[in-house]
Protein backbone atom coordinates (compact mmCIF):
# COMPACT_ATOMS: atom_id res chain seq x y z
CA UNK A 1 0.00 0.00 0.00
CA UNK A 2 1.88 3.16 -0.80
CA UNK A 3 0.07 5.35 2.04
CA UNK A 4 1.46 3.28 4.31
CA UNK A 5 3.57 5.29 7.51
CA UNK A 6 6.45 4.12 9.80
CA UNK A 7 6.47 4.10 13.51
CA UNK A 8 2.80 6.93 13.50
CA UNK A 9 5.06 9.26 11.04
CA UNK A 10 3.10 10.58 8.12
CA UNK A 11 4.12 10.40 4.81
CA UNK A 12 5.33 13.57 2.85
CA UNK A 13 3.17 15.17 0.89
CA UNK A 14 3.87 15.35 -2.40
CA UNK A 15 5.67 18.28 -3.84
CA UNK A 16 4.25 20.06 -6.58
CA UNK A 17 6.04 20.55 -9.77
CA UNK A 18 8.87 23.46 -9.62
CA UNK A 19 9.96 25.14 -12.73
CA UNK A 20 7.95 26.86 -15.51
CA UNK A 21 4.95 25.20 -16.63
CA UNK A 22 2.74 25.85 -19.60
CA UNK A 23 -0.35 24.36 -20.39
CA UNK A 24 -3.58 24.70 -23.44
CA UNK A 25 -6.37 25.29 -20.57
CA UNK A 26 -9.07 26.12 -23.79
CA UNK A 27 -9.32 26.32 -27.48
CA UNK A 28 -12.86 27.60 -28.75
CA UNK A 29 -14.01 30.04 -31.16
CA UNK A 30 -15.13 33.53 -29.69
CA UNK A 31 -15.98 35.24 -33.08
CA UNK A 32 -17.17 33.72 -36.77
CA UNK A 33 -18.86 35.84 -39.87
CA UNK A 34 -19.29 35.54 -43.26
CA UNK A 35 -20.95 37.47 -45.34
CA UNK A 36 -20.65 37.76 -49.62
CA UNK A 37 -23.26 41.05 -50.10
CA UNK A 38 -23.18 40.17 -54.09
CA UNK A 39 -24.12 36.88 -53.90
CA UNK A 40 -25.55 34.94 -56.29
CA UNK A 41 -24.97 37.17 -58.98
CA UNK A 42 -20.95 37.53 -57.82
CA UNK A 43 -21.06 33.28 -58.96
CA UNK A 44 -21.31 34.41 -62.61
CA UNK A 45 -18.18 36.82 -62.04
CA UNK A 46 -15.24 36.03 -64.39
CA UNK A 47 -12.57 38.08 -63.23
CA UNK A 48 -9.86 37.48 -61.12
CA UNK A 49 -10.26 37.91 -57.97
CA UNK A 50 -7.92 39.88 -55.05
CA UNK A 51 -7.29 38.94 -51.81
CA UNK A 52 -6.76 40.77 -48.91
CA UNK A 53 -6.44 39.68 -45.46
CA UNK A 54 -5.75 41.16 -42.38
CA UNK A 55 -4.75 39.11 -38.84
CA UNK A 56 -4.27 40.68 -35.58
CA UNK A 57 -3.64 39.37 -31.56
CA UNK A 58 -4.82 40.46 -28.69
CA UNK A 59 -3.62 39.09 -25.23
CA UNK A 60 -5.63 39.41 -21.63
CA UNK A 61 -4.63 38.13 -18.07
CA UNK A 62 -6.97 36.39 -16.63
CA UNK A 63 -5.62 36.07 -13.87
CA UNK A 64 -2.07 35.02 -12.12
CA UNK A 65 -1.41 32.36 -14.67
CA UNK A 66 -3.66 32.26 -17.15
CA UNK A 67 -4.43 34.08 -20.91
CA UNK A 68 -6.92 34.64 -22.96
CA UNK A 69 -4.93 35.25 -26.50
CA UNK A 70 -7.29 35.91 -29.62
CA UNK A 71 -6.35 35.33 -33.10
CA UNK A 72 -8.28 37.41 -35.53
CA UNK A 73 -8.29 37.16 -39.52
CA UNK A 74 -10.33 39.06 -41.55
CA UNK A 75 -10.30 37.83 -45.39
CA UNK A 76 -11.65 40.19 -47.99
CA UNK A 77 -12.55 38.48 -51.06
CA UNK A 78 -12.86 41.45 -54.05
CA UNK A 79 -13.78 40.65 -57.94
CA UNK A 80 -13.48 44.31 -59.56
CA UNK A 81 -15.49 46.59 -57.53
CA UNK A 82 -17.71 44.26 -55.99
CA UNK A 83 -16.83 42.32 -52.52
CA UNK A 84 -17.57 38.80 -53.12
CA UNK A 85 -17.14 37.45 -49.49
CA UNK A 86 -15.85 38.71 -45.87
CA UNK A 87 -14.98 35.75 -43.90
CA UNK A 88 -13.99 36.98 -40.44
CA UNK A 89 -12.86 34.69 -37.50
CA UNK A 90 -11.81 34.64 -33.83
CA UNK A 91 -10.23 32.44 -32.51
CA UNK A 92 -9.19 31.71 -29.10
CA UNK A 93 -7.36 30.00 -26.56
CA UNK A 94 -7.03 30.05 -22.60
CA UNK A 95 -2.66 29.51 -22.05
CA UNK A 96 -1.84 28.60 -18.24
CA UNK A 97 1.60 30.05 -18.04
CA UNK A 98 3.52 29.44 -14.50
CA UNK A 99 6.84 29.43 -13.01
CA UNK A 100 8.43 32.34 -15.62
CA UNK A 101 9.97 35.20 -16.39
CA UNK A 102 7.97 38.26 -17.63
CA UNK A 103 10.00 38.46 -20.50
CA UNK A 104 9.06 34.37 -21.45
CA UNK A 105 5.82 35.05 -21.07
CA UNK A 106 5.51 37.61 -23.34
CA UNK A 107 7.29 35.74 -25.85
CA UNK A 108 5.18 32.63 -25.59
CA UNK A 109 2.43 34.71 -25.68
CA UNK A 110 3.72 36.37 -28.54
CA UNK A 111 4.88 33.20 -30.68
CA UNK A 112 3.60 29.84 -29.48
CA UNK A 113 0.22 30.32 -28.80
CA UNK A 114 -0.66 32.08 -31.67
CA UNK A 115 1.65 29.20 -33.39
CA UNK A 116 -1.00 27.14 -31.46
CA UNK A 117 -4.38 28.63 -32.71
CA UNK A 118 -3.43 29.48 -36.34
CA UNK A 119 -4.21 25.60 -38.11
CA UNK A 120 -7.83 26.23 -35.57
CA UNK A 121 -8.27 29.92 -37.68
CA UNK A 122 -7.41 28.82 -40.70
CA UNK A 123 -9.83 25.51 -40.65
CA UNK A 124 -12.60 27.70 -39.55
CA UNK A 125 -12.01 30.53 -42.07
CA UNK A 126 -11.77 27.49 -44.60
CA UNK A 127 -14.84 25.90 -43.92
CA UNK A 128 -16.40 28.93 -44.07
CA UNK A 129 -15.55 30.37 -47.60
CA UNK A 130 -16.61 26.76 -49.11
CA UNK A 131 -19.58 27.00 -47.04
CA UNK A 132 -20.56 30.51 -48.54
CA UNK A 133 -20.73 28.32 -52.18
CA UNK A 134 -16.83 29.64 -53.02
CA UNK A 135 -13.56 27.28 -53.36
CA UNK A 136 -11.88 26.27 -50.66
CA UNK A 137 -9.20 28.90 -49.38
CA UNK A 138 -6.00 27.60 -47.62
CA UNK A 139 -4.61 30.66 -45.72
CA UNK A 140 -0.49 29.84 -46.23
CA UNK A 141 1.31 29.27 -42.56
CA UNK A 142 2.57 32.59 -41.05
CA UNK A 143 5.52 33.48 -38.94
CA UNK A 144 4.76 34.40 -35.43
CA UNK A 145 8.39 34.82 -34.76
CA UNK A 146 9.59 37.09 -37.44
CA UNK A 147 5.78 39.20 -36.67
CA UNK A 148 6.34 39.13 -32.69
CA UNK A 149 10.48 40.11 -33.51
CA UNK A 150 9.27 43.33 -35.39
CA UNK A 151 6.88 43.55 -32.65
CA UNK A 152 9.73 43.65 -30.26
CA UNK A 153 11.77 46.50 -32.85
CA UNK A 154 8.81 48.93 -32.92
CA UNK A 155 8.12 48.30 -29.15
CA UNK A 156 11.90 49.47 -29.01
CA UNK A 157 11.87 52.30 -31.51
CA UNK A 158 8.61 53.88 -29.54
CA UNK A 159 10.52 53.67 -26.16
CA UNK A 160 13.87 55.20 -27.48
CA UNK A 161 10.84 58.15 -29.29
CA UNK A 162 9.37 58.72 -25.83
CA UNK A 163 12.88 58.67 -24.10
CA UNK A 164 13.99 61.54 -26.40
CA UNK A 165 10.98 63.47 -25.95
CA UNK A 166 11.28 63.01 -22.24
CA UNK A 167 14.79 64.14 -22.08
CA UNK A 168 14.22 67.08 -24.80
CA UNK A 169 14.40 70.53 -22.61
CA UNK A 170 11.25 72.73 -22.74
CA UNK A 171 11.72 75.52 -24.34
CA UNK A 172 11.50 78.73 -21.49
CA UNK A 173 11.45 82.39 -21.56
CA UNK A 174 14.88 83.76 -21.08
Amino acid sequence: MSDETTNGAVAPAPQEAAGPAFSVEKIYVKDASFESPNAPAIFNEQTQPELQLNLNQRVQRLNEGAFEVCLRVTLTCAVGEKTAYVAEVEQAGVFGLVGMEPQVIDVMLGTQCPNILFPYVRQTVSDLIQAGGFPPFLLQPINFDALYAETLRQRQAQAGAATDVASAEPAGNA
